[in-house]
């Protein structure tokens, strides 16, 4: 019976220690975003009208350098690093300027990802591989 607690109690330990982190290499490429929610102020949320119109996305390159797109142009530009689960990205404002801005990724597949911003403004970002 001990044995059995320790196998129940252990196994989803293993099962979450395999699960594969957060990786450059795992983001590289386009990803489209499908949904920009704002939980801290829903009524300024994106509707599904203007993702579809504005066709944003956010770009990993293999140099660690990102871009967010809106409307076919570049919204932001800079560079990004990884730490555990957050994407720790240093926007280049220009003049020699910059802004940390730290992403933390909740859901990371093949395909679809999630992340948000912490904070009064922040926002939550669902977004699928090109």
């Amino acid at each position: 019976m001990k044995k059995y607690i320790i196998a129940v109690v252990l196994l989803p330990a293993f099962v979450t220690a395999c699960k594969p982190g957060l990786s450059p290499e795992r983001l590289y490429g386009r990803w489209n975003y499908t949904r920009v929610e704002k939980p801290a102020s829903p009524s300024d949320s994106v509707t599904r009208f203007d993702i579809a119109e504005q066709k944003p996305a956010i770009v990993f390159n293999k140099d660690n350098t990102l871009q967010i797109y809106w409307g076919g142009k570049v919204l932001s530009h800079g560079k990004f690093t990884i730490a555990s689960m957050d994407i720790k990205y240093k926007e280049d404002l220009g003049d020699r300027k910059t802004r940390d801005f730290p992403f933390s990724v909740t859901e990371l597949t093949d395909k679809k990802i999630i992340f948000e911003t912490l904070g009064e403004d922040g926002s939550k970002v669902t977004a699928v591989k090109e």
